[in-house]
């Protein structure tokens, strides 16, 4: 028997129990995980490095750093829609990723030259910060438009394992290989790695063709085209839409409650861990804990828990696990608890919220894909960094337990925007799916 025909049904048989992937979706499945792999390892790598310099600019000053990724980000957003605007997207979205790996070989430079510069720090800081989430942003846009709504609700999880795969290894290699490599190091190994994920964009846009020209499910759009309009059409079309409002007011909250406990955090860190490489190693540490649980439940529960209990509930998660989080807190203000809570709130986050929101995307067009998705990815994210960035440093002289009362008010808002706007999802499904049917039955 052939070694190569018996391996297949062994496979597919795995690939089935995870998450119910078809013959036909194998490829552009696995391809997306990779491809997420080497997109999230090659940040890791660079994470705790980023969150290490915030602590060389001072911890004291590190709303002036949220403040700053807030303003480069609300630049790098109409840059962004107006480059894809003029190139085909299939050309585009590679460039991304290559032009990320460019500016790190700069910084490599810098930083091997001036590492103890405060302000080489700063844009260091501020960089990593805008353009991990821009990353991030493309690769669920093209997720959402290659994969059909109910596709995404067996997918996205699965593939999203590919991700916290790569958040494993990167601050275990960190935090192993920090001390012999040297920091500067990490940001060349990181270019290489960004460098792949241009390769691997190529790689599924041709999958995305393959399986409409197959007649397979898949979304109906191509990727071989401009996508027009001019660079502020993100921001427009948001203001135009109570769905895309929605979700950038849930995306605000969430980022409020996110940049609540970094503040926390890095406060007794900065109080702990004395040394440089210390702190570097006690991210890494958390960030280790954190995406060990979370591939887990991505690779065999997402797509069972959003199958039964559908988006809405994958929504509802996080607010509710912060609102007993920082109730902890406040009677705990002690770093095992705060670093504790940190690994359950970013599990929580990585494993069912954030594909939860991700397949909100799924039921938009193609520019509200790319465009409107890139404007609440990056720029109301880091609007919500920037506005709790000010709130936890004017709170933080009350102590980490002032913080925590702020997180518990905030996330007391969270829950019924989380609600109704899997609500508002369900609405838009359903409504399409009729659509679809009434196309079908007519013809």
């Amino acid at each position: 028997m052939d070694s190569g025909a018996a391996k297949r049904p062994l496979l597919m048989r795995a690939l089935r129990l995870a998450a119910e992937i078809e013959p036909h979706e194998v490829k552009a499945v696995l391809t997306a995980m990779v491809y997420f792999f080497f997109l999230m390892a090659s940040y890791f790598i660079l994470r705790p490095l980023r969150d290490t310099m915030g602590t060389v600019y001072g911890v004291q000053h590190l709303q002036d750093l949220f403040t700053g990724t807030f303003i480069l980000s609300f630049v790098v957003a109409p840059v962004y829609a107006g480059v894809a605007s003029r190139l085909r997207l299939a050309v585009f979205l590679p460039w991304v990723y290559g032009f990320i790996a460019v500016t790190l070989i700069i910084f490599y430079v810098l930083l091997r030259g001036g590492s103890q510069d405060r302000w080489v720090a700063a844009a260091f800081f501020i960089w990593t910060s805008t353009f991990n989430l821009l990353t991030i942003s493309v690769f669920w846009s093209l997720m959402a438009d290659i994969f059909s709504s109910s596709q995404s609700k067996r997918l996205f999880g699965f593939i999203a394992a590919g991700g916290t795969v790569g958040t494993i290894a990167a601050p275990a290699f960190t935090a192993l290989f920090v001390g012999t490599v040297g920091t500067s190091a990490l940001v060349l190994i990181s270019a290489a790695g960004f460098t792949v994920t241009a390769f691997l964009v190529r790689v599924l846009e041709t999958e995305k063709r393959r399986l409409l020209a197959e007649g397979e499910e898949a979304q109906k759009t191509s990727l071989d085209h401009r996508l027009g309009g001019n660079p502020f059409d993100g921001f427009l079309l948001i203001l135009k839409s109570r769905y895309l409002l929605m979700i950038a007011l849930f995306l605000l909250l969430m980022t409020t409650i996110s940049t609540v406990i970094y503040f926390q955090l890095a406060d007794l860190i900065s109080k702990d861990f004395p040394d440089r490489a210390a702190r570097t190693q006690a991210y890494a540490t958390i960030d280790l804990a954190t995406n060990s649980l979370a591939v887990l439940v991505q690779l065999f529960g997402t797509s069972r828990f959003i199958g039964r209990f559908g988006v809405t509930a994958g929504l509802l998660l996080n607010p509710l696990i912060m609102v007993v989080a920082f109730l902890a807190i406040a009677f705990s203000p002690v770093l095992i608890v705060l670093a504790s809570i940190q690994v359950v709130r970013r599990f929580a986050e990585y494993a069912v919220a954030k594909p939860s929101r991700d397949m909100l995307f799924t039921v938009v067009d193609q520019q509200a894909k790319y465009k409107a998705k890139n404007v609440i990815d990056t720029v109301i994210y880091r609007f919500g960094d920037l506005t709790s960035a000010w709130l936890s440093a004017a709170v933080l002289p009350f102590g980490v337990a002032g913080l925590a009362v702020a997180g518990i008010i905030i996330s007391a808002f969270w829950f019924p925007i989380a609600y109704l706007l899997g609500r508002q999802y369900d609405s838009v499904r359903d409504d399409q799916d009729a659509g679809a049917i009434t196309a079908v039955a007519g013809k």
